[in-house]
């Protein structure tokens, strides 16, 4: 195991690495996960899945679905430099990743060369490229202040990602399937892996939870507390609008089955980003279904969006359009809302060369209404896509405005550490590109443990009231994928 370390960034990796990949029969991510755990076993020796083996989850409505297994490299860094530390290791992580399979064979681009059946059913590594879903990436995400590291998060560095050993990528067309690792063995562990896929057989239903013991770490008297002292900063001109949030532990009646619950969310909430990942070592899941992206980038292209003011669903059609009529006539939703696409907008100004703010609408989910407008830019100059991460974290959709009194405000009110919460979660590849969520409608999750998290932006105008209620709405989401 190689290893770097610094004042406030770590890297491991095992050496040399090599890339492989080979086109594989689609298959559900849960599927893969057996698989690669049974092969993980297998290995180890034991009659176990080894400790402490990571697992990754990404899925969007526009590219499919990333399922990653196992870890060759993790990068994690502490601080308030933290993008750039996980930025720098990342390069030197790419790079060798080049550097070793040029010396082993014939890479297709950053370091990925495919690995095609024959006709006789034996493998040749010698030719063709992987196409670019199927090249290696880094998962993982940050916390939302650094050093946030208390409760659930405890042991959490303020940023991870991994370098899987094994990724699986499936799309509307193909499915491909990634091992990166040892050059003497990464071929072997792909095409076993694959053959295991292969004769796989789907998991069938989830089975519901219930829950043992819940636990609010806010009551609904200190909520109303809460937002009337963040109302008062507001009215006397410190404040333009600030987002509280509040958490619930819950303790099952068995293990909390992450692939199981990410199941459900994809099922129910199709339009959202769909994530999971380790936020630390050990068996810690950070999971959940989020509507918010952060941004994502290729080349120099940039999509993001403003997602801020929201409303309930309705339970018959006519009273659901009532419900949005009024969520788009609202003085208070659009004042906030209006402010998040307005800082967004400022943000990117400094990097783009142009930035188009579209049309605001209504966006459905399953349990709650939002307002959202897409807001794209071309940048000026080639970036990383992780210094787009850090000038637009935190948005005024979970942060607030100004960013520094509302961030005052949120560690001096709230009566947790938010750790990954409403914080950038997503991946990106050797060439800079990505895409980042921002991680609300989330959960952290250790064995039959949950700690689930929710909030809402408190500008003038505001209602203690009405803002727990919407609060509430927004921990359904996991609830339901946890079998609640």
């Amino acid at each position: 195991m190689e290893s770097a370390r610094g004042d406030e960034a770590s890297a491991r990796a095992e050496t040399p690495l090599a890339v492989r990949t080979t086109e594989v029969e689609d298959t559900s991510i849960r599927a893969f996960f057996d698989a690669a755990r049974e092969a993980a076993v297998e290995d180890a020796g034991f009659g176990t899945e080894p400790a402490s083996t990571p697992r990754a989850v990404w899925r969007t409505p526009e590219s499919g679905s990333v399922a990653a297994y196992g870890a060759s490299a993790t990068c994690e860094a502490n601080g308030p430099d933290r993008f750039a530390s996980i930025r720098s290791r990342a390069r030197e992580l790419f790079a060798a990743l080049e550097s070793d399979t040029d010396d082993s064979g014939t890479p297709g681009s950053f370091g990925t060369s495919s690995v095609p059946e024959t006709t006789d059913g034996s493998s040749d590594p010698s030719t063709s490229e992987a196409p670019r879903v199927a090249r290696p990436r880094l998962f993982g995400g940050f916390s939302f202040f650094p050093d946030a590291h208390e409760g659930p998060w405890r042991g959490v560095p303020d940023a991870r990602f991994v370098l899987p050993a094994t990724q699986f990528v499936s799309t509307d067309e193909e499915a491909w399937l990634t091992a990166i690792g040892d050059a003497r063995a990464v071929e072997s562990r792909l095409l076993d892996l694959r053959d295991r896929l292969a004769s796989a057989a789907d998991p069938g239903p989830p089975e519901p939870s219930v829950i043992e013991h819940a636990e609010r770490t806010t009551s609904e008297a200190t909520w109303r507390d809460q937002v009337d002292l963040a109302l008062s900063r507001i009215d006397a001109g410190a404040l333009r609008k600030v987002v509280l949030a509040q958490s619930l532990r819950a303790t099952l009646d068995r293990p909390v089955s992450v692939p199981e619950a990410l199941s459900r969310l994809a099922d129910t909430y199709p339009d959202c980003f769909v994530f999971s990942f380790p936020p630390g070592e050990g068996h810690r899941d950070f999971f959940g279904a989020t509507p918010e992206r952060l941004v994502s980038m290729r080349g120099r292209d940039v999509a993001t969006g403003a997602l801020a003011g929201s409303v309930g669903r309705g339970e018959t059609d006519a009273a659901d359009e009532r419900l949005a009529s009024s969520l788009a006539a609202s003085e208070k939703d659009d004042r906030e809302h209006s402010l998040v696409v307005e800082a967004i907008g400022d943000q990117l100004e400094s990097l783009a060369a142009s930035v188009t703010i579209g049309d605001r609408r209504v966006r459905k989910l399953a349990t709650v209404q939002h307002l959202f407008t897409p807001i794209d830019a071309r940048l000026a100059e080639d970036e990383h896509v992780l210094s787009l991460v850090e000038a637009l974290h935190p948005t005024p959709a979970v942060g607030g405005l100004p960013p520094d009194v509302a961030a005052e405000t949120i560690r001096e009110i709230e009566a947790f550490d938010r750790g990954w919460y409403a914080a950038p979660v997503g991946w990106f590849d050797a060439a800079g590109d990505g895409t980042f969520a921002v991680a609300i409608r989330s959960a952290v999750a250790e064995e039959s443990r949950a700690t689930l998290f929710a909030g809402n932006g408190i500008v003038a105008g505001s209602d203690p009231a009405e803002e727990w209620t919407e609060v509430q709405l927004k921990y359904r989401p996991v609830l339901d994928a946890l079998g609640l």
